[in-house]
């Protein structure tokens, strides 16, 4: 039987009036010995915006999908080790096994000063060389991505092996998926699409038909658990509150369906069509399923992290994973879950302030690209025939510099641009391009590592910025908040960078190791699952063994 989309797409198509958060999730197999065989099916689950500390502060609360994934190999201390905490680079580092210092995915968006298009920003998953694409509006490709995912490699060896990758979000699909897939599916307008060179499969028409039917029809507010009752209430943001919004539904509002927790809901439907429409799980050659969960991060940047907005989209996220794995539980299939996040975030500084946090504060408006290329520009009476003197800058990250500077001009605008970022009280640290060459990321455990070598593990020469600055612990990017809009990532910080890791396979015995680990750890981790082995070097993590007891999951 075919699982809601939601509590009105139950109404709709199967006639049943029992909302989704009253569903009992399917009971997990008994734990028995370490399983012996490959699973049949990997699915990587990753939850956007989901920091270690949000499933800290909800674990007791998890009764289905989490509640199971609970009962495997737990890692409450993973770790996106890299200080490039955004959605682009963070899914890159799942499945691929590297930093982002070697997928080439430094940002969800670069500057390419001197490409020949008025628009300088590049996507990090577009084609800039189609002359239909921009960064605001892109075709969608995966040739940035710069290595193969796990889904690559199985295919490399066995082309029957099938490959699939969903999510709200593009970038997140083809990280996630990488170069080879066979079903890649995001939203863009009012439903699933895929590459251009592709149709869609009768199960998007479905599954596009179904989310028209719902968003028409509208929906009531979504409910409230009892337990979010701490969370529930207004904060002031200057013209507007946060706190207790309730996602009530407009008819005809595909935006206001797409950015609340019912667009998880959406994408555990659409993966629950694949698994029968590909098929996946069914043969002895292994499979991958990617999911990538996007509205955490809708609802974190619109709403912080503190609201009642939150504790609802946890209740709702629960719930679908739960629906997602009793649907594969239904159709008998032998798999394997990991799931993680691309990265954490922070909570709006205003509730922070209120809540024991002093010095959190929005971003300085003086380094933004703007003042910073008006201020660098007057101390050194540098200008540009076209364009800004700088690209980039308004929060940690990168600083380009414009195309048209000559050597010795760029040498003075670089020094002159460090020393006035150095001078700013809200910034911990700037390093220059020339510098993060010459620094090599380190192999050790992550929360020991330096600021610099952090930035480094999300360096790409060529494609990164020519300056990159850092933002001191609690300074949100952003300098003042707009409805939709409240709270964000994207900092070198622990809020940013830690991040559950959570591995289950039916009779599996269940453990928890709070050492950290990191999400580069995950593609070998599963790589051994399935039997496939790479040469030296391929990875930057290392397998983690996720049997306990006297069986070794990383030696088959």
């Amino acid at each position: 039987m075919r699982l809601p989309l939601s509590s009105l797409i139950v109404a709709l198509a199967l006639g049943a009036s029992a909302p989704v958060f009253a569903q009992e999730a399917a009971p997990a197999p008994a734990a028995q010995a370490a399983p012996q065989t490959p699973p049949k099916l990997i699915v990587a689950i990753s939850v956007d915006q989901f920091s270690a500390d949000l499933f800290q502060q909800y674990r007791e609360r998890y009764s289905q999908g989490l509640n199971r994934l609970l009962q495997g190999a737990v890692f409450p201390s993973g770790f996106q080790s890299h200080a490039a905490t955004e959605t682009c680079p963070g899914h890159s580092t799942l499945l691929t096994g590297v930093h982002p210092n070697r997928t080439g995915i430094v940002a969800n968006d670069w500057y390419v000063p001197g490409i020949a298009r008025a628009d300088k920003k590049v996507y990090c998953s577009e084609d800039e060389t189609d002359p239909k694409s921009s960064s605001e509006d892109s075709v969608i490709k995966p040739d940035h991505l710069m290595v193969p995912t796990l889904g690559d490699l199985l295919k490399a060896k066995n082309p029957r092996s099938l490959n699939a990758a969903i999510s709200f979000k593009d970038r997140a699909v083809v990280m996630m998926g990488g170069h080879t897939t066979d079903a890649a599916y995001w939203i863009k307008g009012k439903g699933f699409v895929t590459y251009e060179d592709r149709k869609v499969s009768p199960a998007v028409v479905a599954e596009n038909q179904a989310i028209a039917a719902a968003v028409n029809a509208g929906a009531p507010e979504l409910p409230v658990p009892g337990w979010c009752g701490g969370v529930d209430h207004a904060i002031q943001m200057g013209g507007f509150t946060i706190g207790t919004y309730r996602f009530p539904l407009k008819a005809g509002d595909f935006k206001g369906f797409f950015n609340s927790p019912r667009t998880d809901e959406m994408t555990t439907d659409m993966a629950i069509r694949l698994l029968d429409e590909m098929p996946l799980g069914k043969d002895d050659v292994p499979d991958v399923l990617s999911v990538s969960y996007s509205a955490t991060d809708k609802v974190g940047h619109a709403y912080g992290n503190e609201g009642v907005e939150m504790c609802i989209q946890m209740n709702v996220l629960d719930q679908t994973i739960g629906k997602l794995l009793g649907a594969l539980d239904a159709r008998g299939i032998d798999y394997a879950v990991v799931l993680s996040a691309d990265h954490g975030g922070a909570d709006a500084p205003e509730r922070m302030k209120l809540q024991g946090v002093p010095e959190a504060s929005r971003l300085d408006p003086s380094l933004t690209d703007d003042a910073l290329s008006a201020s660098v520009g007057k101390a050194t009476g540098i200008t540009v025939k076209e364009g800004p003197l700088l690209y980039g800058a308004g929060a940690s990250g990168d600083i380009w510099l414009n195309a048209g500077l000559k050597p010795k001009q760029r040498q003075k605008v670089i020094a002159e641009l460090v020393s006035q970022l150095k001078a700013n009280p809200q910034i911990s640290g700037v390093y220059t391009a020339e510098e993060l060459k010459k620094v090599k990321v380190p192999a050790g455990h992550p929360q020991d590592w330096t600021e610099i070598e952090r930035v480094a593990a999300s360096f790409y020469p060529g494609r990164s910025g020519e300056v990159l600055m850092m933002t001191k612990r609690a300074v949100v990017p952003g300098t003042k908040p707009v409805p939709g809009y409240t709270a964000t990532h994207g900092s070198p910080w622990d809020y940013d960078r830690r991040v559950p890791i959570l591995f289950w396979r039916g009779g599996m015995p269940s453990m928890e190791q709070a050492q950290p680990v990191e999400t580069v750890d995950i593609a070998p981790t599963l790589a051994a699952l399935v039997g496939l082995s790479e040469p030296a070097g391929t990875w930057d993590g290392r397998c983690l063994d996720i049997y306990a007891g006297e069986a070794d999951s990383c030696s088959r």
